[in-house]
């Protein structure tokens, strides 16, 4: 069985601008996914992977028998912060048109995980069980990370403050 030829016919008789154009290839699937890495040279970016490592530090030296709460906070804050460098990352914000205020939502977030945090190494200094020295260390590590949170909720609460003082100035 033979396949079904294909003909094309080209006149050159016509100008250049009558014949049609080539058509364009269609994107794929993912071409709305721009890889931005200048987010995290940026001090917002920066304060990103010192919360990862930072986290990391925690959730290795944290034992649920210590303090579930410090190893709760640890995990479902890494989670987070990980969700939000995606975001960042794979630029979701500019790629999904949703009526979300987008700054304002991580301002929330990271200001309730700078409150847990800050919760936490408190509790994780008063533990008594397991290894003392290791819950020091987590604790410790805890601060820090609370300090982390801390600077970026403050860099959050200023671009939120900037962008809504520039919306009602245009209003």
């Amino acid at each position: 069985m033979m396949a079904p030829e294909t003909v094309v016919t080209v006149d050159h008789n016509k100008p250049a601008s009558q014949q049609a154009a080539p058509q364009q290839q269609q994107g794929g699937a993912l071409d709305w996914i721009k890889i931005n890495v200048e987010y995290f040279k940026s001090p917002p970016g920066i304060l990103k992977i010192v919360q990862l490592v930072l986290g990391i530090l925690c959730m290795a030296l944290g034992t649920p028998w210590a303090s579930a709460w410090f190893v709760f906070v640890a995990v479902t804050s890494f989670i987070t912060t990980l969700m939000w460098s995606f975001v960042y990352f794979l630029s979701i914000r500019e790629a999904l048109k949703l009526p979300i205020n987008w700054i304002l939502s991580e301002l929330i977030s990271t200001s309730v995980e700078t409150l847990f945090y800050f919760i936490a190494f408190i509790v994780m200094f008063t533990s008594v069980y397991g290894n003392y020295g290791r819950n020091v260390a987590a604790a410790v590590f805890g601060i820090f990370n609370t300090l982390a949170y801390a600077a970026s909720s403050y860099l959050l609460y200023k671009d939120h403050r900037s962008t809504t003082t520039s919306a009602a100035g245009t209003a």
